[in-house]
């Protein structure tokens, strides 16, 4: 994917994601099953996941190299980092530290949706805003897949707001 296409897709998935949690009633919004996280934690989520990338990606290159080095490697294609990231939770990897959700009251629905929207928005931006080959020059950690090339990183955002928007609709489906 180039960064067109990655950018399409980071608006689409996250559009999508904002737009089940709004049409879900205040009950289903808040509900989670026994060990599970609610829609509002997973939106929570999702806003603590995107900040630092969005964050990361307002810094000058050669900072990012300096702080995290340059790839060795070319980059995944999006089928082969997803393969990879669900094969991470096959082997029991989950969100840990600041990424926990906390607890989310319907209260806090519209404020963190408006949040995801600006992060998102300033995030397709600046990947627009880089050249295609400094997406797969340089790399940013990952708490559970390691060292990624910053178009990976773009994939995995894209790729981890459609999978908890499946979660959102599974974890409610087997209310």
């Amino acid at each position: 994917m180039n960064k067109e296409q990655i950018a399409e897709k980071l608006q689409t998935n996250h559009a999508r994601f904002a737009q089940q949690l709004l049409q879900l009633n205040d009950a289903d919004f808040c509900y989670a099953a026994e060990g599970k996280w609610s829609a509002g934690q997973q939106l929570d989520h999702i806003v603590k996941a995107v900040a630092p990338v969005n964050l990361a990606f307002g810094f000058p290159n050669f900072l990012l190299k300096w702080q995290f080095g340059s790839a060795n490697r070319p980059s995944k294609t999006y089928d082969q980092l997803i393969e990879k990231y669900n094969r991470k939770l096959k082997e029991g990897g989950r969100a840990s530290g600041r990424f926990i959700p906390a607890a989310v009251i319907i209260n806090d629905r519209a404020k963190l949706i408006a949040r995801l929207n600006k992060l998102v928005n300033q995030l397709v931006r600046k990947t627009k805003s880089q050249s295609e080959e400094a997406l797969d020059k340089y790399i940013l950690p990952h708490p559970l897949l390691g060292k990624l090339t910053l178009r990976e990183m773009l994939y995995f955002t894209a790729y981890h707001v459609e999978h908890h928007r499946l979660l959102v609709e599974i974890g409610l489906e087997n209310r």
